[in-house]
């Protein structure tokens, strides 16, 4: 499903351009040392890569069922509204928490009982933020079968993801970058 050899190639060397690649000491999201680090902020950041992500998302996820693109605040923010842009979807932003002023919630944008979502993600590890996304649109009755991410640690999200049966389609892996 993902893209082209060709596709993939571009989106690496835009990545790698942009300084989205780095190597050093670091510890993750997930707590996990590594001695690479992928800044999605910097590609999101970046117009010219920002607009190959989006290009290369977009061409996925024609011919999927999908009435929306999702992104959890922050990091996935720039990368779900670049993809509803190029691809003409709307846009559903999920917040790590309900908000408890204004209008509440946890939602940015329209979610109603059975829409299908699918989740943008910068860069994938365990899974885990994301899976508390999926969870939330589950539990107000949407549904979440895909969550294309921009680069994939390949350090276990794939598998836990399919243990809650949502596909993990990555545009680059790491392994593609390191």
């Amino acid at each position: 499903m993902p893209g082209s050899e060709k596709s993939k190639q571009l989106l690496t060397d835009a990545l790698k351009a942009c300084g989205a690649v780095r190597f050093g000491d670091f510890t993750l999201a997930s707590g996990k040392k590594s001695t690479y680090y992928i800044d999605i902020k910097k590609a999101s950041t970046d117009p010219a890569t920002l607009r190959i992500i989006a290009q290369e998302a977009t061409k996925i996820i024609t011919g999927m069922q999908v009435d929306a693109v999702g992104g959890v605040v922050l990091g996935s923010v720039p990368l779900a509204t670049a993809v509803s842009l190029e691809s003409g979807l709307p846009l559903l932003l999920i917040r790590k928490d309900d908000k408890s002023y204004g209008t509440g919630g946890r939602f940015v944008g329209e979610l109603r009982a059975g829409s299908k979502v699918l989740l943008l993600e910068d860069v994938t590890t365990s899974g885990g933020s994301v899976k508390d996304a999926i969870e939330a649109i589950r539990a107000q009755s949407g549904e979440v079968q895909h969550v294309v991410t921009v680069v994939d640690r390949e350090s276990g999200a794939t598998e836990n993801l399919a243990s809650i049966g949502v596909k993990l389609i990555p545009l680059v892996r790491a392994s593609d970058l390191v």
